[in-house]
């Protein structure tokens, strides 16, 4: 697993103005986190842990590699500060988890006569929508 406290020290915030209503007091303050991790340079993982958070998470990244995540859900700076590093790690997490290998398994004799018998059917039904023939 990545060292987590090393993954926290790569992150960069950067506190902008929040969108949306809110007043005075959204005209005033940065309350808006926007949390930025270059997954390509980070020394957090291993380089196998690396090569599958890079494909599991290809269509959130930049161009540079980087994972950008964005967090205004509250009024307080710190608290969406708190918030988008919890998602990050959720992501990360998610993105670390091994796919458990595929058993292949055979159809049993029941599901293979169910699947005949509607073929059949299905078959009878066609045909009989057809003219006679003479």
């Amino acid at each position: 697993m990545a060292n987590l406290d090393q993954l926290v020290q790569e992150l960069s915030f950067k506190a902008v103005r929040s969108s949306g209503a809110g007043g005075q007091h959204v005209n005033k303050t940065s309350s808006k986190i926007i949390l930025s991790l270059d997954l390509e340079n980070s020394q957090a993982f291993s380089e196998e842990e690396k090569s599958r958070v890079l494909k599991k998470l290809s269509s959130r990244l930049t161009n540079a590699g980087e994972l950008i995540l964005e967090s205004q859900g509250s009024r307080s700076q710190h608290r969406n500060k708190e918030e988008a590093i919890s998602r990050l790690l959720d992501i990360i997490k998610d993105a670390l988890k091994k796919p458990k290998p595929r058993k292949k398994t055979r159809p049993t004799k029941a599901s293979k006569l169910k699947r005949l018998r509607e073929k059949k059917i299905r078959s009878e039904k066609k045909g009989n929508r057809q003219k006679p023939s003479v």
